[in-house]
């Protein structure tokens, strides 16, 4: 298992087909700093809280904003994100991340081992979640559409959250690397370089795009986490994370903790 620090830089580049893609460090050339990571888990040092050159996170909020939402792929997909993060009650600020991250809203992206779509969901993981080939088509070609991709990725990301309660960064640990992956590792986040920026990026884009009034509160100087309550995105209350409430259980005889991994970092 690796020691893991949940901030981190973000950098972005934006491909000739106008896809973004993020990383939590600069993985080539390509990439250009989008802004300086840090967290607003913790509270500022006051020499750095006044560093001109390192702006606070909640300004680059905007910016990270327009980014995606000016992008073809996520104005597309944005109803059906929407749709199943209230369906299968996910944070709609944790989808958008976990998509950005996978995909930058790209429909036609399919992986080297064969992850497809926005959220780069494998076909034997879209078989757990009922999809078959059949006259229609196999498995890949049904993932490649967006309603069906994101409804099956929202779905598994939802199990993983609730097989590994209060720690967000195991689910999206093991939405990268599979759940077996993580409890192999000791229910810690696998020592995979991918697997460690992956939960980065997701987890800085994710505290990026929340709205402001979700964003933790400040007392007695010290900051408090918070994630998304029952009904979350309908108005409802959030929950410290040390209690994170994720809604009513919602049955799911589709994942066991014995299955092969089937996350993005085994595509």
């Amino acid at each position: 298992m690796a020691s893991f620090d949940a901030q981190a830089d973000i950098w972005s580049y934006v491909d000739e087909r106008g896809v973004a893609h993020f990383a939590s460090s600069q993985m080539d050339a390509r990439y250009e700093l989008f802004f300086r990571g840090r967290s607003n888990l913790d509270p500022l040092p006051d020499a750095a809280a006044n560093d001109p050159q390192l702006p606070p996170l909640q300004s680059a909020t905007p910016r990270l904003l327009a980014f995606i939402e000016s992008s073809p792929g996520f104005k597309s997909a944005q109803r059906h994100v929407q749709a199943a993060a209230d369906t299968y009650r996910v944070d709609y600020a944790l989808l958008k991340a976990v998509i950005a991250t996978e995909s930058g809203f790209d429909t036609d992206a399919v992986s080297p081992k064969g992850a497809v779509g926005l959220m780069q969901v494998m076909p034997a993981t879209g078989e757990r979640y009922g999809l078959v080939d059949d006259r229609y088509g196999p498995i890949a070609r049904k993932l490649t559409d967006p309603r069906t991709n994101i409804n099956t990725g929202t779905r598994y990301l939802r199990d993983l959250i609730q097989m590994f309660p209060n720690r967000l960064e195991l689910a999206v640990a093991a939405y990268n690397a599979g759940e077996g992956a993580v409890q192999k590792a000791g229910n810690q986040i696998p020592n995979f370089r991918e697997t460690q920026n992956y939960v980065k990026t997701v987890l800085q884009l994710y505290e990026a795009l929340r709205p402001p009034s979700d964003k933790p509160p400040v007392a007695n100087g010290r900051v408090r986490a918070v994630l998304p309550g029952p009904g979350y995105g309908r108005g409802n209350m959030v929950r410290s994370l040390d209690g994170l409430n994720l809604g009513p259980a919602i049955p799911s005889t589709s994942i066991k903790p014995a299955e092969i991994p089937l996350g993005t970092g085994a595509r």
